[in-house]
């Protein structure tokens, strides 16, 4: 094992609150905390809300694509996540596209993918995490996870777990400035943390903050991310 992609970690004014709309959203239960849902179908990573003071400011470089099985389907999740506080958002879309641009009840963009969506056929609830970044970006993470392309076209990339699952996927350019630290974080972890590290960063990533249990990195377009060990079955994290 290199590293696994187990998590992604949410920034929340009031984690309680958001984790309970993206359970109902999402269709899964929180754990006894109330602040994770668990992943799903061995292909899925865990969501996790971290408790924070500062306010979103700006456009996120990350937002989820939520699949659709049905015109219909599409419109019931769109009037579930507006009765839970979601509302529709405007970044600049014509509004022909297709699916539907919503933020969370803390203003987190999302998007509901209407139903038919090739490119998000062979993937789960949560369709993809599409986030600004060049094709190096998406080339540093199919090496870093070890998952392969499944495309490369007009400066757009994207990779999937060879078990299948969301996609991960980077638009191309323009890339939007970042200006402060991301809200939205991915997790790994490692069985050899130190060894992983050392790999990521011959692969471009940068140290950030390294602590005893985790480390936190950025990849090469600055995208904060987290290098924890792995937990034995006694409840101790493996360095």
């Amino acid at each position: 094992m290199g590293v696994a992609l187990v998590a992604l970690e949410f920034d929340a004014q009031d984690p309680g609150r958001l984790a309970g709309f993206w359970a109902a959203v999402l269709g899964r239960r929180p754990d006894a905390t109330g602040t994770r849902l668990p992943g799903l179908a061995g292909a899925d990573f865990e969501v996790r809300f971290i408790p924070t003071s500062r306010a979103k400011s700006g456009l996120h470089r990350m937002h989820f694509d939520l699949t659709s099985d049905s015109e219909d389907d599409q419109r019931r999740r769109v009037e579930l996540a507006s009765s839970l506080g979601g509302r529709h958002r405007d970044v600049g879309q014509r509004g022909d596209e297709g699916h539907v641009v919503l933020a969370d009840p803390e203003d987190n963009e999302f998007c509901v993918i209407e139903a038919g969506n090739r490119f998000l056929a062979t993937t789960a609830r949560i369709g993809a995490l599409a986030s600004d970044g060049m094709p190096e970006v998406g080339y540093f993470w199919s090496r870093a996870l070890e998952w392969p392309l499944v495309w490369d076209e007009n400066q757009e990339t994207a990779i999937q777990s060879p078990r299948g699952g969301t996609k991960l996927t980077w638009g191309g350019p323009p890339v939007r400035p970042k200006t402060e630290r991301n809200r939205l974080r991915w997790v790994l972890a490692a069985a050899d943390r130190t060894r992983e590290i050392e790999r990521l960063c011959s692969l471009g990533a940068v140290m950030v903050n390294d602590l005893d249990d985790r480390a936190e990195l950025a990849d090469p377009e600055g995208n904060e991310f987290f290098v924890e060990g792995v937990v034995d079955p006694d409840g101790s994290p493996q360095a």
